[in-house]
């Protein structure tokens, strides 16, 4: 493991990154230090699916109120370098409030700053944090400017600022994916946050009264309950059992515009926030409408596609063919006779083409329409095979069709493969799966295929183009093969296909009873 870089100034840190190889996927963590489990859980997502990962630590002054901890807030800069160079981080990025920008010895407001949608600063945190979110807004999108990553990650626990995050990233065109992480628990259930270690051992236990009084509105969710007054008066009940819990405010809100629910159609974000003592605790769990998603992953010849479908048809499921998708695109690309060179050209098509998708039903195949016009036979044929590649290699193609595929998956109820389905297309998938199959075992497999088609092709020689292509596809620069964090490896060596499909069946099962 190599030491780790210490940052201090933009120069700095921008000369470093121009100086590494071309082609490598940079991530982004922003924090401002104390690094606890929950910023740790970030870490280790962004260097299990990025090349470099950038930590930056900086307690923002413009995110605190006058009346807030700005100062007493803890700064531990030493031992968190060594917490990230123990994790593998190479590089940390940590500057001074003048380094960015802020004059701290006056008007901190006398910088130019970025001021989030009204609509969404006007509740939860925002009429008790004046200033907060333009504070924060302002910082991650100079961090965001300055580091310049392919993408970066946030925790849920401040959903809030997720969600406007996502919205500036949006409004302002800014070249990043945001990938917020889940929250990350004490054992006791308490979220981890920076916070905590300012609470005695009492007011912890009065703590835990924020999170069970959640999992008592989603008790009453799960069993059919979706009124936003009976769920919030859900909460509160529970709360009466933890006097030390002095609620700020309880809100259920859209996840991603935040605003006020009556009920819950889709999904719902519960949030709280409250006074134990004199520490400011924020909670939240996201609500949500829909069957649950499995994403399966894995490198080329460990039987995903086979299995996908298998899982589907068993488990009632729509099988998410995104391979015909991308066939519908380069079908289009094909009709238009734009040159495969011409990128700017192939995005405006892109951008402006509209694609639907209906799943099979009992006697009715696959259907794919681009433009209104039904594709769902001619993708199949050789010319577009031979298309498919190359146009879906390109990056505005791969965003058209995962922006496509996360709207169709909000219900929920489908099976989708691929390379990076439960990293990067559905990251919140219920059940994500890694299927793996050593070299030898999925060349084995594929000689067999050839010999039935009576190809002479060794073994020797297919091992060798299936680790070639391994190492293609796992250091792609877009949608590279990437095992999400939290999938379930499967090993299918010396498994039968029913066997691989009724331990996903299994794992399925097991999560819906819970």
């Amino acid at each position: 493991m190599g030491k780790i870089r210490l940052f201090r100034t933009v120069a700095g840190l921008r000369a470093y990154l121009g100086g590494q190889p071309p082609g490598q996927t940079l991530s982004l963590v922003p924090t401002m230090g104390a690094l606890h489990s929950g910023h740790l859980s970030l870490i280790r997502r962004a260097l299990s699916e990025t090349e470099l990962v950038v930590v930056s630590i900086f307690v923002n002054p413009l995110q605190f109120s006058p009346n807030e901890d700005f100062l007493r807030y803890p700064r531990q800069l030493e031992e968190d370098c060594q917490i990230c160079e123990n994790l593998g981080v190479k590089v940390v990025f940590s500057p001074t409030p003048e380094e960015m920008g802020i004059v701290t010895d006056g008007d901190l407001h006398q910088t130019t700053q970025i001021i989030p949608p009204k609509s969404m600063i006007s509740n939860l945190c925002g009429p008790f944090r004046p200033g907060h979110f333009e504070g924060v807004a302002t910082i991650v999108t100079k961090l965001l400017t300055i580091v310049d990553p392919d993408v970066a990650y946030f925790g849920e626990k401040d959903a809030q600022q997720l969600g406007i995050i996502r919205r500036l990233v949006t409004d302002l065109n800014l070249p990043v994916t945001i990938k917020g992480c889940p929250i990350i628990r004490e054992p006791s259930g308490l979220a981890y946050s920076s916070r905590n270690q300012y609470l005695s051992e009492k007011e912890r236990g009065q703590a835990l009264g924020l999170f069970s009084a959640l999992k008592q509105a989603q008790q009453a969710f799960k069993e059919g309950e979706r009124d936003t007054q009976r769920l919030l008066e859900i909460v509160q009940q529970e709360l009466t059992l933890y006097p030390g819990v002095k609620v700020q405010y309880l809100e259920l809100v859209d996840p991603q515009t935040l605003n006020p629910l009556e009920t819950i159609d889709e999904a719902g974000l519960l949030a709280i926030a409250a006074y134990v003592g004199s520490t400011r605790l924020i909670d939240n769990i996201i609500l949500k409408v829909r069957q649950p998603i499995i994403a399966i992953d894995g490198p080329a010849g460990a039987g995903k596609s086979t299995v996908t479908r298998l899982v589907a048809e068993a488990l009632n499921l729509v099988y998410l063919d995104t391979g015909a998708m991308y066939r519908a695109i380069a079908w289009l690309v094909g009709k238009s006779e734009v040159s495969l060179d011409d990128q700017g050209a192939i995005a405006e098509l892109v951008s402006n083409a509209t694609l639907d998708f209906i799943p099979p039903t009992e006697g009715a195949p696959l259907q794919i329409y681009i433009n209104g016009e039904d594709v769902s036979e001619a993708i199949r044929t050789p010319e577009v095979t031979a298309l498919v590649s190359q146009v879906s290699a390109q990056a505005a193609v791969r965003a058209k069709l995962v922006s496509y595929q996360q709207d169709l998956g909000k219900q929920g109820g489908i099976v989708a493969e691929g390379r990076d389905i439960g990293t990067n297309v559905f990251p919140d998938a219920e059940l994500k799966i890694f299927l793996t199959a050593s070299v030898a075992e999925r060349a084995r497999r594929r000689w067999r295929d050839f010999q039935d088609h009576g190809d002479n092709m060794t073994l020797e020689q297919l091992e060798h183009d299936i680790q070639q292509r391994d190492y293609r596809d796992s250091h792609r620069s877009l949608a590279p093969l990437r095992q999400a964090v939290d999938a379930i490896e499967i090993n299918t060596d010396g498994l039968t296909i029913e066997e691989v499909t009724n331990k996903i069946i299994h794992f399925y099962q097991q999560i819906i009873a819970y």
